[in-house]
């Protein structure tokens, strides 16, 4: 299932090759602290703390985020130099958006940028 491919990847090499050949349960203020996922929160602010992720994500730079994404599922199989070279072409292309100009402006003048999506 991928289980030896992507959980070094998370996790690191030891604590993967622990998990797979020990089969033991792994609890969530160590999974956490292991870098497994990133964070945990109370079940009754679990709904809260989504909400929040959703709206910080939505309210964000829209094409700076969907390219990230694209380079975080491209670079999977790239070696250093080719990552740095893919990261470098999307950066470029990231800041002949709209959305940069704002960001930087917004810098600048010490305020919260307010992204449009263009």
């Amino acid at each position: 299932m991928g289980a030896c491919a992507m959980l070094p990847r998370m996790i690191g090499q030891g604590r993967a090759t622990e998990l797979l050949t020990t089969g033991r349960a792994l609890g969530g203020e160590e999974g956490e602290r292991w870098g497994f996922f990133n964070r945990l929160c109370a079940p009754d602010d679990l709904l809260a703390e989504a909400l929040k992720l959703a709206q910080d994500l939505a309210s964000g730079p829209t094409f700076a985020h969907a390219m990230t994404k694209k380079m975080l599922q491209q670079e999977w199989n790239m070696d250093v130099d080719q990552a740095i070279e893919a990261e470098a072409q999307a950066q470029a292309i990231c800041m002949a958006t709209n959305d940069f100009h704002r960001a930087y402006h917004a810098f600048v003048a010490k305020q919260k940028p307010v992204f449009e999506g263009d």
